[in-house]
């Protein structure tokens, strides 16, 4: 690259603004552990204000040495201010958005974050550097793409006969007893470049969601500059839509999505990593490889979900009634959107603030004339006693049964057995208040044991009741089992028994 390209590159991108900023440690540190170690993706303004709030105070409490006066702290403006100096049009480091049906931004990381941190990451010192599994990787790419862009069947069979030989020569030395095995410094250095590789190809998501929103922006400015007629329009639009889809990187995510899809490849990648992360060579794994593949499913979800939001935005905003029905306002916005076009690429602050997006109107005559309230007389009068005849008899006939003492009855029928039905139970302590008591026996909670139901087989439960008549009740089987050794443990502990 020359001298401008350099220059023009250090001049708009924002990752390259964001090593020379005054507070990239602080922006790398913090982006990079939210939205790259965590892998998030949309986080609402007052979490992330919250969390940079926490980073920033023990920053700034860390700056201050103990016994001395207090001085300015090194991070004196608020979160939300460095939130909002950080999503601007001049640092590009956050992407600020409404998601869907919310009425709180959002924030996500963008690109140039990822591309910034992975460049300081690479300065770092690393007591390993392996490059024979990278020279072999080149080896094997090379050997795939000579041979896949190979046309001739006759050099295609020649290729697989000499690859079949082999692997015949490599199972016999197997048979032999003949096992090559990796050495540690060679599974470590795979292991480096398999991590390696699939955080950077975690970060190339971002990217490749990013690229396809920058398509949509180009396309809408299309439609903002076009002024032929609406069917030249969508062949345009549908042109653009289909390149966007065949394109190189379209074709290339397609592919990946749908490799990542096969539930045999997702069942073959856990059972690989699974593998790797036990391995004893690798003394130091990495946590997050472990489910590096569901972290690509999401993120490859995420990307297809971002396009079918664009195309579905893109389709309402050519079906808009506007365009038929007011076309001087479309003209006016057509010039507002071609000015702003203009003046995108200049230095210069055009925002403003306003109060809300429309004003509150409120007419004279739509407020409502005066209404007098109507006043509820109020009636004085004497309250005399009742003389109502009352039989309160019936108070004293309410049947209750106590929980504890049948808690109390199933733990000592399980004292020397693990479960105990609920017809035996009745058999050694016969029911005395009736159904009420049969009800409380279904209800019953207790840590030191749960109850079974099976509506697969009934059993029946008799009982005498106050008149000396047999009741039988028909109800599915129950049984009592005795909780674990721990659980018992902590009930009896709970109810102040010595364990």
């Amino acid at each position: 690259m020359d001298f401008e390209a350099l220059a023009e590159l250090q001049r708009r991108h924002p990752a390259w603004r964001l090593l020379s900023a005054d507070n990239a440690p602080l922006i790398l540190s913090f982006l990079g552990t939210v939205f790259v170690d965590e892998n998030a993706h949309s986080v609402s303004a007052a979490d992330l204000a919250a969390r940079l709030d926490d980073v920033l105070y023990a920053l700034n409490e860390a700056e201050e040495p103990s016994g001395s006066e207090r001085a300015a702290p090194r991070f004196p403006r608020k979160a939300a201010d460095y939130l909002n100096a950080w999503a601007a049009p001049e640092a590009g480091w956050l992407r600020k958005f409404y998601p869907e049906g919310a009425d709180e931004p959002h924030y996500d990381a963008t690109p140039a974050v990822e591309k910034a941190l992975a460049w300081v990451r690479s300065l770092q010192e690393r007591s390993f550097v392996g490059t024979e599994s990278r020279l072999s990787t080149v080896f094997q790419l090379l050997q795939e793409m000579v041979v896949g862009a190979e046309t001739d069947p006759e050099v295609r069979l020649a290729e697989l006969e000499v690859r079949r030989l082999e692997i015949d020569e490599r199972i016999e030395r197997v048979r032999a007893g003949e096992v090559d095995v990796l050495d540690d410094a060679a599974l470590r250095d795979r292991y480096q470049q398999v991590t390696s590789t699939a955080r950077e190809l975690l970060g190339d998501f971002r990217e490749v969601e990013e690229n396809f929103r920058r398509l949509d922006r180009e396309l809408r400015a299309k439609i903002s500059l076009w002024s032929g007629s609406k069917g030249e329009l969508l062949d345009q639009v549908l042109g653009s839509r289909e390149s966007i889809s065949e394109s190189d990187q379209g074709r290339s995510f397609q592919a990946f999505y749908s490799f990542l899809l096969s539930q045999a490849r997702q069942e073959e990648l856990t059972r690989l990593l699974e593998a790797v992360q036990n391995l004893d060579a690798i003394t130091a794994p990495d946590p997050r490889l472990r489910r590096i593949h569901h972290d690509w499913l999401g993120a490859g979800e995420r990307t297809q979900t971002t396009v079918r939001r664009l195309s579905e935005q893109l389709r309402q905003f050519l079906d808009s009634r506007i365009w038929f029905e007011n076309r001087r306002v479309m003209n006016l916005i057509q010039g507002i959107e071609k000015s702003a076009l203009e003046l995108r690429d200049y230095d210069v602050d055009f925002t403003a603030e306003i109060d809300a997006t429309s004003p509150n109107i409120l007419l004279p005559m739509e407020r409502p004339l005066y209404t007098p309230l109507d006043k509820t007389p109020l009636e004085g009068g004497i309250v005399l006693e009742g003389q109502a005849q009352v039989d309160d008899s019936v108070l004293f006939e309410q049947v209750f049964v106590d929980p504890a003492r049948l808690v109390e009855i199933v733990r000592r029928s399980l004292r020397h057995r693990s479960q105990v039905g609920l017809a035996d139970v009745i058999a050694a302590e016969p029911l005395t208040q009736g159904l009420a008591e049969l009800v409380a026996y279904l209800s019953l909670t207790d840590a030191a044991f749960s109850v079974v139901f099976d509506a697969d087989r009934t059993e029946q439960v008799t009982w005498l009741d106050s008149f000396g008549s047999q009741r039988i009740a028909t109800l599915p089987t129950v049984t009592f089992v005795r909780a674990t050794p721990s659980a018992d443990k902590r009930s009896r502990r709970a109810e102040g028994v010595d364990a």
